[in-house]
């Protein structure tokens, strides 16, 4: 079922060696490499998706009651090469919120533990993907 509202696409050209840029359908720029220097690598960019679709799962559900007083998530697994070839290990996506004190606070922090389940288990589409897996494909234009 596949429906061209739902349809989402990046670009990537090759910028310099090692060097790419991603560019979204609105126009954004994602600069990023093969990990020779500061830049996201693409495993790290996978990480940071995992974590930032959960994060704004949590953040919508939690902010309704409360700012939050911190708000960090990280993303972390163990990049493996082995009969499977290379793929990310376990992946743990961790939340560390804090409200503050007082009444909005306290059904922030109550409704925290439900956000970061249905995240899990039905919101996050890029974790979701990633669990259930998705076929990848791949394929040269034709003419090049």
């Amino acid at each position: 079922m596949t429906n061209n509202d739902a349809m989402r696409s990046v670009s990537i050209v090759r910028t310099s060696a090692g060097k790419f840029r991603a560019t979204n359908a609105r126009g954004g720029i994602l600069d990023f490499g093969s990990g020779g220097d500061d830049q996201f690598t693409p495993v790290e960019l996978l990480l940071a998706s995992i974590a930032g679709c959960s994060a704004i799962d949590v953040d919508i559900f939690t902010s309704r009651r409360s700012e939050p007083d911190t708000f960090e998530v990280t993303a972390s697994g163990e990049k493996l090469r082995d009969e499977q070839h290379n793929h990310m290990g376990p992946i743990t996506v961790r939340f560390e919120v804090t409200f503050p004190e007082g009444e909005a606070g306290d059904a922030a922090r109550k409704v925290l533990p439900d956000s970061v389940q249905q995240s899990h288990d039905r919101l996050c589409t890029v974790s979701r993907t990633v669990q259930l897996g998705a076929p990848v494909t791949m394929h040269i234009a034709e003419g090049h």
